[in-house]
């Protein structure tokens, strides 16, 4: 085989690969991990539940290891007009301590707050799912329908996890979750292993999508694959 030149055989060329090598380099198999918002109301009767989320958490970034990893936004509200949330977070350790460090405080709920800065989350980068934990409706469902709406036409789903049965609540949380695409599910408000199984489960979601999620067996999976809308629709 012909030596290569040293040398460009014109200026053209030249002038491509000095344009060629002042490009960033790209890296291979680089994989941004899913975005995930855990919001979850913070009200003064929520503390057993805020304490039971505490020790679940760290199985949602332990799930999704395999899938392309986690990142997770803390979000809440409690007291008069209080809403929260943290920077997107990859380790389970480190939302811990924040979730520690947060007391339960009467108030109202504010789950219009939290459907809006999901939005606005999603508007910037998007987010696969936001994830709801609470007990209770107290505002207008009419706006949150219509920004659960909203989330769903940018594909970020709500997984409203309903804890008790209130039936006002149930009902609300179960439009917001089929109007964004996601699922609704009431659970015993002690209950935290079917809790553990769904966060799994949504966090696998949320890191290797709809495809992650089918293949996952037990019955949390195929509740939450059951409400999903069809692909394409």
């Amino acid at each position: 085989m012909a030596n290569l030149p040293d040398r460009p055989a014109s200026a053209a060329v030249a002038a491509f690969l000095k344009q060629v090598e002042s490009l960033p380099a790209v890296k291979a198999g680089v994989h941004r991990p899913g975005r995930l918002v855990f919001a979850i109301d913070a009200t003064a009767s929520r503390q057993p539940s805020w304490d039971r989320a505490c020790h679940l958490q760290a199985e949602m970034f332990q799930a999704a290891a395999a899938h392309g990893g986690l990142a997770v936004q803390l979000a809440y509200y409690r007291g008069y007009g209080e809403f929260a949330a943290t920077p997107f977070l990859t380790d389970g350790t480190e939302l811990a301590r924040r979730m520690t460090g947060v007391t339960c405080l009467g108030g109202r709920t504010q789950i219009g707050k939290v459907l809006a800065h999901a939005l606005a989350e999603t508007a910037r980068e998007r987010v696969a799912a936001l994830v709801f934990v609470g007990d209770a409706v107290e505002e207008a469902p009419d706006p949150l329908c219509h920004a659960a709406g909203q989330l769903g036409l940018r594909g970020t789903p709500v997984f409203a996890f309903q804890e008790g049965h209130d039936a006002t609540a149930g009902a609300v949380l179960r439009q917001i979750a089929r109007l964004s695409g996601g699922a609704h599910r009431a659970l015993d408000e002690g209950s935290a292993a079917a809790l553990g199984e769904l966060l799994r489960a949504v966090a696998i979601f949320a890191a290797g999508g709809r495809e992650a999620l089918a293949r996952l067996p037990g019955a949390a999976a195929r509740g939450l694959m059951a409400q999903l809308p069809a692909p394409g629709r």
